[in-house]
């Protein structure tokens, strides 16, 4: 079984976590069922950026990162807090270990800018929110980041996007770098996203 552990700062934007939810959900019932998906905070309740709560299964001090095979986060909003959790050492210290171990690591939108503070993203190619006169991919480019400003940029383990838009692309990544193609693109169809 292949584990994502989808780490959720407070602030979180839930449409962008929601598409690791139902992807990594959807195979596992309805695909070749070897996907499982965990939900982890720094704190027991989490505060989403358009007001509903989360409570996540496990908090990040009872995280073994050598029990999960992917890293997956969800970008929020600033005046909702999510840099707080975001920035945090703890929050920044899980995102190095998994890259350490060349695991999986996808993002969406904003949530480049905490692996990128954690320092794995320097000197490689990434994107960030691309609107708003560039200034998230303006931050980005000062922890010594490549900006791309494309959809999706993959630099090695490493999956980033540039707004929301972009999520179920970044989810659907993600699970055809866990499992395969075919079944990536059967998950895509019983979803939905493709054609037969």
């Amino acid at each position: 079984m292949k584990k994502v552990l989808l780490l959720l700062a407070n602030g979180f934007e839930a449409v962008e976590a929601s598409v690791f939810t139902d992807v990594i959900g959807w195979n596992q019932s309805s695909g070749d069922g070897s996907t499982k998906l965990v939900t982890v905070g720094l704190r027991d309740r989490l505060q989403c950026t358009f007001n509903f709560t989360v409570i996540p299964e496990m908090t990040l001090d009872e995280v073994d990162v050598d029990e999960f095979d992917a890293l997956a986060i969800p970008g929020g909003f600033e005046d909702a807090g999510f840099y707080q959790d975001a920035y945090h050492e703890e929050f920044l210290d899980v995102i190095r270990k998994f890259d350490q171990a060349e695991k999986i690591i996808a993002t969406v939108c904003v949530a480049s800018l905490p692996v990128a503070k954690s320092g794995v993203l320097y000197g490689r190619r990434a994107t960030t929110y691309n609107l708003l006169d560039g200034i998230r991919q303006q931050e980005l480019a000062t922890y010594g980041v490549q900006v791309v400003n494309e959809p999706i940029v993959i630099d090695k383990n490493i999956i980033t996007s540039y707004n929301p838009s972009t999520a179920f692309d970044v989810a659907f990544h993600l699970l055809e770098q866990l499992t395969t193609e075919g079944n990536c693109n059967h998950v895509k169809k019983i979803m939905g996203f493709l054609k037969d």
